[in-house]
């Protein structure tokens, strides 16, 4: 059984409201995400659910691309949200989508992720490993090799230089929008399209090398 982390907990009780708190009328037009996060602001917590119900999911992929990891992408939501909760009342939405903002978080936190699981696997390598299971090993085998190539890219995309790397995970990991991307890292379009361009051909020289 998996034990949720503290962030995740934290977020489950946030967000796990009455959707019937929130209800709109059904001939309103829906709230834009400046709406409700203006309303979270507040302490709004059904506003910040129904931001939580429209992004969760995207955001979820985005962290799994960043991590390769399910459960690493599990936590980091949790803490993107998080973030979004406690930062909201300070902070004022670019744009009517919350995604690029939410992207950028949860690209912080998978940079201090990386950090720790670098540290975390250099003690391993001081480990002796112990005998892997054949059958299980085979149950798991094309999850694992999927990852693996996943790793690969993300390890590639690690080696770009900073403003390229950025531009990458927002855009080529990611499924922002040049413009949402250049809002969220407060660049100009221009320049996140010829950083994009430069990390495309860096990542088809470095994959084809390895």
């Amino acid at each position: 059984m998996t034990i949720a982390s503290e962030p995740t907990r934290k977020v489950r009780a946030l967000t796990g409201l009455r959707r019937a708190d929130n209800a709109e009328p059904p001939d309103t037009v829906p709230p834009t995400d400046a709406d409700l996060w203006s309303r979270a602001a507040t302490g709004d917590e059904p506003a910040f659910a129904e931001l939580f119900r429209r992004h969760a999911k995207a955001v979820w992929n985005h962290a799994y691309r960043l991590t390769a990891s399910w459960s690493a992408a599990e936590d980091l939501t949790s803490s993107t949200f998080l973030t979004a909760w406690r930062k909201c009342a300070g902070i004022a939405l670019d744009q009517d989508s919350a995604r690029p903002w939410l992207y950028a978080v949860a690209g912080n936190l998978a940079r201090t992720h990386a950090r720790g699981e670098r540290r975390f696997d250099r003690l391993l390598r001081r480990v002796p490993r112990a005998g892997t299971d054949r059958d299980h090993a085979e149950d798991v085998a094309d999850r694992l090799s999927g990852e693996q190539r996943l790793r690969e890219v993300l390890g590639a995309v690690r080696r770009l230089p900073r403003s390229e790397r950025e531009a990458a995970q927002l855009c080529l990991l990611g499924d922002l929008t040049v413009a949402e991307a250049a809002s969220a890292l407060s660049v100009a379009e221009a320049t996140v399209r010829s950083q994009i361009s430069r990390a495309r051909a860096r990542l088809r020289t470095m994959l084809e090398e390895s």
